[in-house]
């Protein structure tokens, strides 16, 4: 990948090499917080509170299944904590298409910006 982005870079122009320094890929954590802007950020922001709480719970639940003292207890909240555990975690992970697909709607953005300069 560095041989391509090396000969990409020998390609540009000056001027394209410094309006490319100034447009980084963004980082991890500025994409992760970037899901909650926008006009569909309150989804991301509900779909946080619910993975939240999901997990909230579920620690309880694990709590509760460590303090109990018969089998049948134990099962309901052993069970209980573990499936919202694994929602908890789906719901986490459902964002990150989320993210990618924005990595990437950047990136065009880059290169139509680049295209327009060079055009007009």
């Amino acid at each position: 990948m560095d041989n391509l982005d090396q000969l990409i870079s020998e390609a540009l122009s000056a001027e394209d090499r410094a309006l490319l320094a100034e447009m980084q890929e963004p980082g991890f954590f500025s994409l992760g917080l970037g899901l909650f802007r926008g006009p569909n950020g309150w989804v991301s922001a509900v779909l946080m509170a619910v993975q939240s709480l999901m997990f909230l719970a579920s620690i309880w639940c694990g709590w509760r299944f460590f303090t109990e003292t018969e089998v049948l207890g134990a099962l309901r909240w052993g069970l209980s904590g573990a499936v919202l555990a694994i929602v908890a975690t789906q719901l986490k992970m459902a964002l990150m298409p989320q993210m990618q697909a924005d990595r990437i709607l950047q990136a065009l953005r880059r290169i139509e910006l680049i295209a327009l300069r060079r055009r007009g």
